[in-house]
């Protein structure tokens, strides 16, 4: 048998079998009931905005700093954490832990960037809301 035709032959039992699989679909049972999502808008609690706090802290170093607890970056995490919680927070309470002493060569302080970051996250937030509220 040449190697073109068994491929065919190959080729074809393959895509057999796959069809019959995806017009069956998954077998759950007969008692099965799909239950309502873990949270009102289909996401798990404490996971709406893990992924735009670390966005926002992007400039920040992750190396650790010896006598600080945590990284440079999983404090910012903390604060725009902390900022999202509490959202009548000024965003200075929330970054202030971070240094008010510029660092040669970046733009602002730990601090400011801190506060900037607080800032974009909450416009970004309020966009969101108008948006779907339209």
């Amino acid at each position: 048998m040449k190697l073109a035709t068994k491929v065919a032959i190959i080729s074809a039992a393959l895509a057999l079998g796959m069809s019959t699989a995806a017009v069956a679909g998954p077998n759950y049972g007969p008692d099965y009931t799909p239950g309502p999502p873990p949270h009102e808008n289909g996401h798990a609690k404490g996971h709406d905005h893990a992924k735009a706090y670390g966005f926002h802290c992007q400039g920040y170093s992750k190396k650790h700093v010896k006598g600080q607890k945590g990284t440079p970056f999983s404090q910012c995490v903390k604060a725009m954490a902390q900022a999202d919680k509490h959202e009548h927070m000024p965003p200075g309470r929330a970054c202030k832990g971070f240094s008010k002493k510029h660092v040669k060569g970046q733009k602002g302080t730990p601090f400011s960037q801190c506060v900037k970051g607080v800032a974009q996250m909450r416009k970004e937030q309020q966009n969101v809301a108008a948006a779907s509220a339209v």
